[in-house]
């Protein structure tokens, strides 16, 4: 559980790092300026990040869990956002990157990064593998049956339903 939260977070931690980079050394933009472009950014790099973190697109079965995993990482990095820029009062410098300075909501190259992480680790654990034993129960009418076809022993399931005739 803990090497998938923290896979997560590296993939998030990545994705949201390159985003930021493209924004910051492509677009030449070392703050937000309009709130749209804030929410617009980090939509997008929540819908990314929902893609591929987790059981990637490309996985067998993946594309529609990673099509929801989009939609609410999209929904759910504009919230982030919107927490960033109105409680989160945290002056931050990245000078030495040429990444500019000031509060961590107007900064594309500290926010992102952090929300994208997030949402990596939160799709990393919500990624969880199916029980390699084979021994998973299904319900067959009313008899609870093993994947192999053995029944299995319910005798506090049974209690309660003999009660139940005995009483009618």
């Amino acid at each position: 559980m803990l090497s998938r939260l923290l896979l997560g977070m590296f993939i998030g931690l990545a994705l949201g790092a390159l985003v930021a980079a493209g924004v910051v050394q492509g677009l030449h933009w070392v703050t937000f300026g309009a709130a749209f472009f804030a929410y617009a950014l980090a939509a997008g790099t929540g819908m990314v990040v929902g893609l591929v973190a987790g059981k990637p697109v490309w996985a067998k079965g993946g594309q529609i869990e990673a099509g929801l995993k989009a939609v609410f990482g999209a929904l759910l990095a504009a919230g982030g956002i919107y927490a960033l820029r109105t409680w989160v009062h945290f002056d931050v410098s990245l000078e030495q990157l040429r990444a500019g300075a000031g509060p961590i909501g107007e900064l594309p190259a500290a926010s992102l990064p952090l929300i994208a992480a997030v949402l990596g680790a939160f799709f990393g654990l919500d990624n969880t593998p199916a029980p390699e034993d084979g021994k998973r129960a299904r319900v067959a009418g009313n008899v609870r049956v093993a994947s192999g076809g053995e029944a299995l022993d319910d005798a506090a399931d049974e209690a309660p339903a003999a009660a139940k005739k005995r009483s009618r």
